[in-house]
């Protein structure tokens, strides 16, 4: 038998290769087949699930988001939050049921209205209003002292802005100013303004979140305070990737490992951070103002400028030996203290309980994010990150800015 021979019947026995299926197509068919499957769920109306509401009533969940007071007209907006729709049958304020009209008459899950009542209010008195559905429920929106909600006019918009600059670019500025003797202070000196550093962006990380989570404490659309968390981790992973791909672009030292982080980086991140939670801090304030519920005396801007005011030290510290030029100084304060005025804007315009929510939580993330930039920093001659003198100095931030935080309670 010849190799011809022998060779034939060997490709005759060998299986048929085919062609690999493309690896896009492996993956985007699977959620092709569970688009059909919800599609057809949902066409035929859930076949079998139809019973298991039969007899049950529907579940309702609103919240109210915003309550203003015209001349003779009070308005709040709701939003829902629960599986149902909800319809807004009657408005009951203080025992007296009120003509209205609603900017929707029924609301599907998560979207809002905004109730138009003819009242006539009292300036300072309060009162308990009621919001009764159509299936009989009710929902509490009480005023506890009446007041006339400024107009959103340019007069308005201005005085936001100065606002901003008041409680954020001033103080960030001021406390700029401790960078003489920031450079003139010892290395060991220089370590404890880092620690002191680290507790003031703790606090900051720690009040936001706080603060964040007050606000949809009692609101669940949007995911309640799991949209704080999501704002704060978001945050952190961007301003994290950020750092390490912007390292990665530099020479590598002799021992083939990245260089350590700049100083000059360092204070840009420092701002970014600090901006953002005045992002939030902004908004907050923008909000109160906006429905009337926050005083906003001299006493109250003094104590805002004071909290702020450590923020700037933070900024200038890590630069204690590379010092900037005043043009660089400048632009690292308006990252920082800018945002203050955006984000009165923002809320004396769009406020909303989620996003100002959101906001804070991004600010949290940024600054705890820097703080552990900052770490590393705070080392002794014997690589000791924690001594007696960092340790000091972070209990020393974490105390100013509670002292100060005192000022502003409003």
């Amino acid at each position: 038998m010849t190799l011809d021979e022998k060779t034939v019947p060997a490709q005759a026995a060998a299986p048929h290769r085919r062609k690999p299926v493309p690896r896009w197509l492996l993956g985007v068919g699977p959620l092709v087949l569970i688009a059909i499957l919800v599609g057809l769920f949902s066409l035929l109306n859930a076949p079998g699930l139809g019973t298991l509401s039969e007899g049950v009533p529907p579940k309702e969940e609103v919240a109210v988001e915003d309550i203003r007071l015209t001349p003779g007209q009070i308005e709040i907006t709701v939003r829902n939050e629960g599986p149902d729709p909800v319809s807004i049958a009657q408005v009951n304020v203080s025992d007296y049921y009120a003509m209205f009209t609603q900017s929707r008459e029924t609301m599907a899950p998560l979207e809002s209205t905004t109730l138009s009542i003819s009242y006539h209010w009292v300036d300072g008195d309060p009162y308990e209003v009621a919001l009764v559905t159509s299936a009989g429920g009710k929902i509490p929106a009480d005023i506890e002292a009446a007041a006339l909600s400024p107009e959103r006019g340019g007069s308005f918009f201005a005085l936001m802005a100065l606002l901003g600059i008041y409680v954020g670019v001033i103080p960030v500025a001021l406390g700029m100013l401790w960078m003489p003797f920031v450079r003139r202070s010892s290395a060991s000196w220089v370590r404890v303004l880092l620690g002191v550093t680290v507790g003031l962006l703790a606090f900051l990380a720690i009040d936001a979140t706080l603060e964040a989570v007050e606000l949809v404490a009692g609101n669940g659309a949007f995911g309640g305070p799991m949209v704080v968390f999501l704002g704060a981790l978001t945050a952190y992973l961007i301003l994290e990737g950020t750092d390490a791909w912007m390292r990665r672009r530099q020479e590598l030292g002799a021992t083939g490992r990245p260089a350590a982080l700049p100083p000059q980086r360092l204070a840009l991140l420092i701002a970014i951070g600090i901006g953002l939670h005045n992002l939030g801090e902004g908004l907050a304030i923008g909000s109160a103002y906006a429905v009337g519920s926050l005083a906003l005396g001299a006493s109250l801007i003094v104590g805002f400028a004071i909290h702020n005011t450590t923020e700037g030290l933070a900024i200038v510290t890590p630069l204690a030996k590379q010092p900037p030029g005043l043009g660089r100084l400048v632009i690292l304060g308006l990252i920082a203290g800018a945002p203050a005025a955006a984000g009165a804007l923002i809320g004396a315009t769009v406020y909303q309980p989620a996003l100002a929510a959101f906001l804070l939580g991004i600010g949290a993330g940024a600054v705890a994010q820097v703080a552990v930039k900052l770490l590393p920093l705070l080392k002794d001659t014997s690589g000791k990150t924690f001594t007696p003198l960092t340790g000091a100095g972070i209990i020393l931030g974490l105390g100013v800015m509670f002292a100060t935080g005192l000022l502003v309670q409003a």
